[in-house]
């Protein structure tokens, strides 16, 4: 793996630019830079994202690189399930671009992260996504304890002190083509359904 792909990978992960949806009654956290992933091997990715196990919504456990992300085209979001302004508005939003995607939103995998996974256990989780209209099968609400969670919140450059200072940007990717980028959420849901259209091109047709 070029040196160069890592590169570009967590400049993507690691600057956060103005962030659309804020949590009522707090700032934004400064974004924090995760230590140079490594640029030799077979297994980068699974090392720099780690396969930390994490239960999603249905009480499964899932590696987090292997079960979640690898060979996949995913937008990855950060939740908290107490939130009362923008993790909902978010979710509904998303919601909105599965419908837009229709038959081909199977083939795009949604990944929600607790930011509190203290209180967002996989039961809590269940109920949220039961809430919204958004428990389905391509669509993961991972948690687990404190320590993995941070772990795995750091490797996509989400250092949260408190669970509301988690970014509220959207984050786009081909795994296997190491094609990354971020997405403001209060874009149009046409135009975040067609970004991640485009993830799901060979790369020769994009």
């Amino acid at each position: 793996m070029r040196a160069i792909d890592w590169i570009a990978l967590s400049v993507c992960f690691c600057i956060f630019g103005s962030v659309a949806f804020a949590h009522e009654g707090h700032q934004q956290a400064a974004p924090a830079l995760a230590a140079a992933p490594p640029s030799t091997g077979t297994h980068d990715a699974q090392t720099w994202f780690t396969d930390t196990p994490l239960q999603d919504q249905n009480g499964n456990t899932l590696r987090f690189y292997s079960d979640a992300l690898k060979d996949r085209v995913v937008l990855l979001n950060v939740i908290f399930t107490s939130c009362n302004d923008a993790c909902p508005l978010i979710t509904r939003k998303l919601k909105e671009v599965r419908e837009v995607l229709g038959d081909k939103a199977d083939g795009i995998t949604f990944i929600s992260l607790t930011s509190d996974p203290l209180r967002d256990t996989p039961a809590v989780l269940k109920a949220y996504t039961l809430k919204q209209g958004v428990d389905e099968p391509h669509w993961f609400f991972l948690t687990g304890d404190k320590a993995q969670m941070d772990l795995v919140l750091g490797r996509i450059g989400q250092i949260v002190p408190t669970p509301e200072q988690h970014s509220t940007q959207l984050i786009v990717g081909d795994v296997a083509n190491k094609r990354w980028s971020k997405i403001r959420p209060d874009a149009p849901a046409a135009a975040i359904a067609q970004r991640l259209q485009l993830l799901t091109m060979p790369v020769a047709e994009r």
